[in-house]
């Protein structure tokens, strides 16, 4: 489907390719439209829902600024999918034994590796450009314990929330293998860093804007290049940390499945993040916040949640876009709603047919508190192609 809706009481539209916002998500648009730096247009996805300061699933280009509460704290979230070469057929009956061995591999919540797991290469990569931010801002490093070696040991960690692991089928009944997961602590101390400096290098001005949570960094000012430098290390390290993720959960598989090899579809995709790219004549900031880049023949993956289906997906390219689709189903109801509204016999219900954790402890993750991922697929038609779709047979959630 084409753009639904067009905003246009702000210093810019906001072009929405859904007719499903709520009201507290409109406000946050508007907000965002007021913002004296942003190029063209704000372009929103069907997942859409409220956010913290700006609205997930919106594309935002910016000219000359940064908005670090756009970005979030989950700082390059994001999603890797890899097909096996094995189909179906070859799987256990009983997945309960391959989902304890992959939880007993990868850390999930808070929890990190008791050792460092992570491959010599992969640490090495990225300390020296840690090593650089904490000598500009040594206090990044009060805000978590242990913090040299937390940062290795949630490296291959799957983190809480939303984020999973998951084995899934295609039409053609071959094995994938998906998962979902950010920058984790590290992170979200990068983040929280320096949206709370943001909010103090604007002072006084800082009541100029609708909303304080917009607290942004203009270029040429002190801690722009800091901040580019900080989220662009993040971003490697969620990716970092997603690779290492597949390794671990390789090395389970080849111990419980038959021989396999993986194909030539591996697909990797951030979905909270800023790049520097080219729209509407001018070279902007795209800060992608609950959405992926969708250029034309880029894949990408689009997870439903747990317990429907999720797809894999070739973009086209819509400039109106800006080269963009939603990065999921999108929440359609809060996590403390989720809570009271199910239990654990909704769990059973909702998940059937999948291995998974069936307990309270993940109501607030079921298909009934996030949006149709069908209807959501049919809002971005004229944003994405679907090569691939996904029925998820077992799933691990942080």
């Amino acid at each position: 489907m084409p753009i639904q809706r067009i905003m246009t009481k702000g210093r810019v539209p906001v072009k929405i390719y859904t007719d499903e916002v709520d009201s507290e998500a409109m406000q946050q648009l508007y907000n965002l439209s007021q913002l004296p730096f942003i190029h063209s247009h704000i372009a929103v996805m069907p997942d859409v829902h409220a956010g913290t300061g700006a609205t997930v699933g919106s594309v935002i280009p910016t000219l000359g600024a940064i908005i670090p509460a756009a970005v979030g704290v989950d700082i390059g979230c994001g999603m890797s999918a890899l097909r096996l070469s094995i189909r179906a057929d070859q799987l256990p009956d009983n997945l309960r034994s391959l989902r304890l061995a992959i939880e007993a591999a990868i850390p999930v919540g808070f929890n990190m590796h008791k050792q460092d797991r992570a491959r010599e290469s992969t640490i090495r990569a990225l300390s020296q450009g840690l090593h650089r931010l904490l000598q500009k801002h040594p206090k990044l490093h009060a805000q978590q314990k242990k913090p040299y070696q937390t940062w290795i040991r949630q490296i291959g960690t799957l983190g809480g929330g939303n984020h999973f692991i998951e084995l899934c089928l295609d039409e053609n009944q071959d094995v994938w293998v998906m998962l979902h997961s950010g920058s984790r602590g590290i992170g979200s101390a990068i983040g929280e860093y320096y949206i709370n400096l943001a909010r103090k290098d604007m002072g006084r001005h800082l009541h100029n804007l609708p909303d304080k949570n917009l607290a942004y960094f203009t270029e040429g000012a002190g801690h722009y290049e800091d901040y580019v430098e900080a989220i662009g290390w993040a971003q490697d390290y969620a990716a970092a940390n997603r690779r290492e993720m597949m390794y671990l959960i390789a090395e389970v598989l080849r111990k419980k499945l038959p021989r396999f090899g993986v194909t030539k579809e591996v697909i990797h995709c951030h979905h909270n993040y800023v790049a520097r790219e080219r729209h509407f004549d001018a070279t902007v900031w795209v800060t992608r916040k609950g959405a992926i880049r969708a250029g034309e023949g880029e894949w990408g993956i689009i997870p439903g949640s747990m317990g429907t289906k999720s797809y894999i997906v070739r973009g086209k390219g819509d400039p109106q876009a800006f080269c963009s689709c939603s990065h999921g189903a999108g929440r359609r109801m809060s996590r403390s709603a989720a809570k009271r509204q199910f239990d654990e016999r909704h769990a059973e219900a909702q998940t059937l047919g999948v291995e998974c954790r069936k307990d309270g402890g993940i109501v607030d993750e079921l298909p009934g508190a996030y949006k149709d991922i069908d209807s959501v697929m049919a809002h971005q038609s004229d944003l994405v192609e679907v090569v691939h779709t996904l029925k998820q047979v077992l799933c691990v959630k942080g």
